[in-house]
């Protein structure tokens, strides 16, 4: 597996050179666009503005826009100088409570992995904060982008977050007004969700979707009908109270 990106966490005066590693893949089934009158590959084309010559990749630069129509143009030497060591380095601004961090602020996630010279550090680290039940949040530049991390101590290793910046973060679309809630009907959702507890194993979880989709694959490529089976179409239930009653005995008569 290729490192993502090099760098060391910064903790107080101890240096750990790590790599980071991307912790997630993509296993999604990818389509081609295809002309519909001839099933042709739809290829896109970068054409100049300017002199209409199509380009590629290396006559490419990237340029910022000061004024209409009026550009500066940038090169990676001028991403690198304004990069410092200390950019460069993963430096831990302090510790905090896991549960501190709203889900919403979560963004990539990478396995930190010591290298060479690092490794006493790096568990020395790992099981510090393992044991006081923290999570060390941390800045660092990875490519042309300042990064706000979060780096979670595991039973074997560190995983590191990146994280939103506030300003990244967008409110809600409209400001929710909490109906009023029963004490009866609040004791029976919590009885259902107590029936329905069970440890987190994430090998059980299967991409459904992703499965039925690829077997319509199989079949049109052998030319066979597609068939959709007819599905069990769920009533609403109005009333809370019995809705959550039929859920209850539904999860024990499972169960």
């Amino acid at each position: 597996m290729a490192v993502s990106h090099r760098g060391a966490i910064s903790f107080g005066m101890v240096h750990i050179p790590v790599g980071l590693y991307t912790a997630t893949q993509d296993n999604d089934i990818h389509f081609n666009q295809l002309c519909k009158e001839d099933g042709s590959r739809v290829k896109y084309k970068k054409v100049c503005s300017g002199c209409g010559k199509e380009i590629g990749s290396g006559d490419i630069v990237k340029g910022f826009e000061y004024e209409k129509g009026k550009f500066v143009t940038m090169t990676e030497d001028d991403f690198e100088k304004a990069k410092s060591e200390k950019d460069k380095t993963i430096h831990i601004l302090h510790f905090t409570d896991l549960q501190d961090i709203r889900p919403i602020y979560y963004d990539k996630t990478y396995h930190a992995v010591p290298e060479q010279g690092g490794d006493k550090a790096f568990e020395l680290l790992r099981r510090a904060m393992k044991e006081e039940n923290k999570v060390a949040i941390a800045k660092t530049v990875m490519g042309t982008r300042e990064k706000l991390l979060a780096l979670i101590p595991t039973d074997d290793g560190i995983l590191i977050e990146t994280l939103f910046f506030a300003e990244e973060v967008k409110e809600a679309p409209k400001e929710l007004t909490p109906p009023a809630i029963q004490d009866a009907e609040l004791t029976m959702a919590k009885t259902l969700i107590s029936a329905m507890v069970q440890p987190f194993r994430p090998e059980q979880y299967k991409d459904e979707y992703k499965s039925k989709l690829w077997q319509i694959i199989q079949q049109k490529i052998q030319g066979r009908e597609i068939t959709t089976p007819a599905e069990n179409v769920q009533v609403n239930v109005i009333d809370i109270m019995e809705a959550l009653k039929q859920s209850l005995a539904k999860v024990r008569s499972d169960g």
